[in-house]
């Protein structure tokens, strides 16, 4: 299938607060995250190499350490096993994350 509409798809809860739709290829996977007012996405780390673009809103992010307030328009790249955590900070924030390789676990 070469067209997603996002509206059509189930959500998946990543966080209390935090969701995510997936679309992915063989190579990559596209996660539209959304998350409510003060949601956290907890520091994690996983191998992919995920980049990303702020779509609304306003989102804290902190990557090894550096934190930036990113406002729509606003894009990152964070390399494999780095250790990175987010955090909505007034009101709802959406963000395009892009992944490769594909999660499997962001597969449903």
């Amino acid at each position: 299938m070469y067209f997603h509409d996002p509206k059509g798809r189930q959500a998946k809860e990543l966080a209390p607060g935090v969701t995510t739709k997936t679309f992915w290829g063989e190579n990559m996977l596209l996660s539209f995250v959304e998350l409510e007012p003060d949601s956290v996405v907890p520091n994690h780390t996983h191998p992919h190499e995920q980049g990303g673009i702020m779509v609304e809103g306003e989102l804290e992010m902190d990557i090894a350490g550096e934190t930036r307030v990113l406002k729509p328009g606003d894009m990152y790249i964070i390399p494999g096993n780095v250790e990175h955590k987010a955090r909505s900070i007034s009101g709802r924030a959406v963000a395009l994350d892009i992944f490769s390789p594909v999660r499997e676990e962001f597969k449903y």
